[in-house]
């Protein structure tokens, strides 16, 4: 009993120090639990929920995802496919209302007819809007000519009138002079026309007139009604299943991105079996298809 109270006994120094070290303990337990509890105050009185900031940050974040998730490129948005329709954030819903609505032979003109046909929602036509890219004569139509027709109403009646004296005659043999005999047709845009015409190799329907840059709708109406295409030229068309992107970018309709992702669509899917499948080819003009597939073959 003596030798196990001996361990307890202790000089003053020692009891001190065991006393400091106990103190010390002490101090550090209560300054955890008061620094973790003040903590946990905090960050419970600091998150605060915004519902307003917090819909922005997801709208924001919708529409970096749209915009990640594929790199748009300026599209006709009346033939977007199933898979186009679905990297571009359409339900499948909208998708099918657009695939009915195309059925029938119609087309949406604008962003706005486009919604009213899909319904989608305006976020996400506000995000794609920007890359529809509509034929330029549905654009050139839309323009009112009211004030043209007011001011020009006599000439326009005369020139219908000496117009009517006129036989048609081959718009492949026409001449620049010729052409700017047509109200509406100066110096500039017969040149215009003749020089598509010979990149052309000729025109093969009428309805190429429309593609010339900066011919209006009406003045091609005036020209078709002295000039039509009466001898087609004979032209030899391009397999899309052999030819180089080089030997397709020659057609005037296919730029050379669009005829490089022709070759390289063919690489991945072998033989191009129909037309159609050119509506999956990034940038291709599907609305001038029915122009295009006069230079090609399958």
């Amino acid at each position: 009993m003596k030798n196990f109270k001996s361990h307890f006994r202790f000089n003053k120094q020692e009891r001190s120090g065991v006393f400091y070290l106990l103190f010390i303990i002490v101090l550090l337990q209560v300054a955890y639990f008061v620094l973790r509890s003040s903590g946990a105050t905090e960050v419970d009185n600091s998150f605060i929920e915004n519902n307003d900031l917090q819909t922005q940050m997801d709208s924001l974040k919708a529409k970096e995802q749209v915009r990640d998730s594929i790199k748009l490129y300026p599209f006709n948005p009346n033939y977007i496919t199933d898979y186009k329709g679905y990297t571009l954030g359409m339900s499948i819903e909208e998708i099918d209302r657009l695939h009915s609505f195309r059925k029938d032979g119609k087309f949406a003109n604008s962003a706005d007819d486009f919604q009213e046909v899909t319904q989608v929602s305006d976020s996400l036509l506000q995000v794609i809007s920007p890359y529809f890219k509509f034929p330029e004569w549905t654009q050139k139509k839309s323009k009112s000519t009211s004030s043209y027709k007011t001011s020009s109403k006599e000439q326009d009646r005369g020139s219908r009138k000496a117009e009517s004296k006129f036989t048609v005659s081959d718009l492949n043999s026409a001449t620049i002079e010729e052409l700017r005999e047509i109200n509406g047709i100066g110096e500039k845009l017969s040149a215009r026309i003749v020089k598509f015409r010979d990149r052309l190799g000729g025109f093969l329907v009428n309805e190429q007139l429309y593609d010339v840059y900066g011919l209006e709708p009406e003045v091609v109406e005036r020209t078709l009604k002295r000039f039509q295409v009466l001898k087609k030229p004979v032209i030899e068309k391009i397999n899309i299943n052999t030819a180089s992107a080089k030997n397709l970018s020659k057609l005037v309709y296919l730029q050379k991105d669009v005829s490089e992702g022709i070759v390289n669509y063919r690489s991945d899917n072998g033989t191009i079996l129909s037309f159609d499948e050119l509506s999956k080819i990034e940038n291709f003009p599907f609305e001038k298809i029915d122009r295009i597939k006069l230079y090609l073959t399958l």
